[in-house]
């Protein structure tokens, strides 16, 4: 009687465990300085420093962009010069002397026709539809990142409740398996195995605060704050499903905005335009030049004594024709040919690697919900069967090994589907990344998820 009734209050102590991991849950990822998602990505944003260089990356592909149009722009200089000399004449000693001179030059020039100059002009123009692309990438994959390494933190957090929850539960099946032995009713081989089992627990524990920390750190480290605390997903909670619901849909939703085809596009475009630059180079050129010029020195057509001061000036037109660079032209159009042709090449190959990639994330995101809801079902399977268990080791019918092993699968279950709902939330955030349409606002509905 006394072998059972320990067992029994065992067992009904055993019960309380989910309420013990909620408790544990709130301790790790709860308090007064936790952050939601949304706080944590705009913190990243001024801190990280892979979004910070493609950012100042951006900067500079404006500023290289604007440098392309000074070859339709007037150009202008100002020159100046001094010089001494000494005149010597044999036999003439009346004509030797010293003189001085100094002039300066104002010079401008405008191109009127350089057709090689406005297309690189044109090209700057479509770099920066590149540019900016490519922050646009380099923002989603911000998106992403911080998304990872919060939910990161947050499956840490709940791997490590469940392992000290279950911690908590083998020790006390340790102790009644102890209890029992010394009354008679059990041998030593439940003792034993309980605590092989709660020794098991001691090293995962360990491995899993070391974990907790290391996914703190990169969590700290990429947004730049120290000791964050992200917010758990509230209890119980409902997980959005994937809208639309076609493939087809993701893959069509932004083709001709999407930032990857987008620049392969504009690779072309450019690819095409340099073909029309290099077939330039047997055109002509023509510039509107201007001229004044102050001099100051000696006479040089009388032989008059003194300095005399002589401004000129002049406009006019000037005129460039090639007539022969030694098939440079030709083998460079050839040359342009080929590398519009690779141009065409790439665009195809992003166009393909968004399908693909858009596919493969919708279907991530279908499998993780239905991953979801398989681990839902299992986890009240498992406690069924962790009950069944308990109840048959009180009657003899179960041995402490079945109880352990009960217990051992439902936190396990636990754990899998906590870390399945983290997947389809970036499986969601990956989906619109891969389809292009990813944006800061579409962290808010997973931020309605958090608990308050």
């Amino acid at each position: 009687m006394k072998a059972a009734s320990s067992a029994r209050k065992s067992s009904a102590h055993h019960l309380l465990f989910p309420r013990a991991v909620m408790l544990v849950l709130g301790a790790l990822a709860t308090g007064a300085q936790a952050q939601s998602l949304v706080q944590l990505y705009e913190a990243a944003r001024g801190f990280d420093a892979t979004y910070l260089a493609a950012r100042s990356q951006y900067d500079a592909s404006l500023a290289q962009a604007a440098q392309a149009r000074a070859g339709l722009l007037p150009q202008a200089g100002l020159a100046a010069a001094a010089s001494w000399a000494r005149r010597e004449v044999s036999n003439y000693g009346a004509l030797d002397g010293n003189s001085n001179n100094q002039s300066a030059t104002l010079s401008a020039s405008q191109p009127l026709y350089r057709p090689a100059n406005r297309i690189t002009n044109d090209q700057a123009e479509l770099s920066v539809d590149i540019a900016k692309a490519r922050l646009t990438l380099a923002e989603q994959d911000l998106i992403v990142r911080t998304s990872q390494a919060y939910f990161d933190v947050l499956a840490a957090q709940d791997t490590l409740a469940f392992v000290q929850a279950q911690k908590t539960a083998v020790a006390e099946q340790l102790a009644a398996a102890k209890r029992n032995f010394e009354v008679g009713t059990t041998t030593i081989t439940d003792s034993r195995e309980a605590q092989a089992q709660y020794d098991l627990v001691l090293a995962r524990e360990i491995a899993a605060e070391n974990d907790l920390r290391v996914k703190k750190l990169a969590l700290d480290q990429l947004v730049g704050r120290p000791s964050v605390e992200p917010r758990p997903l509230a209890a119980p909670v409902t997980l959005p499903e994937v809208v639309p619901a076609d493939p087809q849909a993701w893959v069509d939703r932004n083709p001709g905005t999407h930032p990857t085809i987008l620049q392969a596009t504009r690779n072309l475009e450019i690819a095409q335009l340099e073909t029309s630059k290099a077939e330039a180079g047997h055109k002509p050129t023509l510039d509107l030049v201007g001229q004044y010029q102050v001099a100051r020195g000696p006479m040089t057509t009388l032989p008059i004594p003194g300095n005399v001061r002589t401004n000129t000036a002049s406009v006019g037109v000037q005129f460039n024709l090639p007539l022969f660079a030694g098939f440079a032209v030709q083998n460079r159009v050839k040359e342009t040919l080929a590398l519009e042709e690779k141009a065409r090449s790439d665009l195809e190959a992003a166009r393909r690697g968004v399908d693909l990639s858009t596919r493969s994330a919708y279907l991530g995101v279908v499998s993780g919900q239905g991953q979801v809801r398989a681990l839902q079902a299992a986890e009240a399977s498992s406690q069924s069967a962790l009950d069944a268990n308990r109840l048959g080791y009180q009657v003899g019918v179960r041995i402490n090994i079945d109880v352990l092993n009960a217990q051992s699968q439902l936190f396990q279950t636990k754990r899998d589907l906590a870390q399945a709902r983290y997947n389809v939330l970036l499986s969601s955030l990956r989906l619109r990344q891969a389809s292009g349409a990813l944006l800061p606002e579409d962290l808010l509905p997973i931020d309605s998820l958090l608990a308050k």
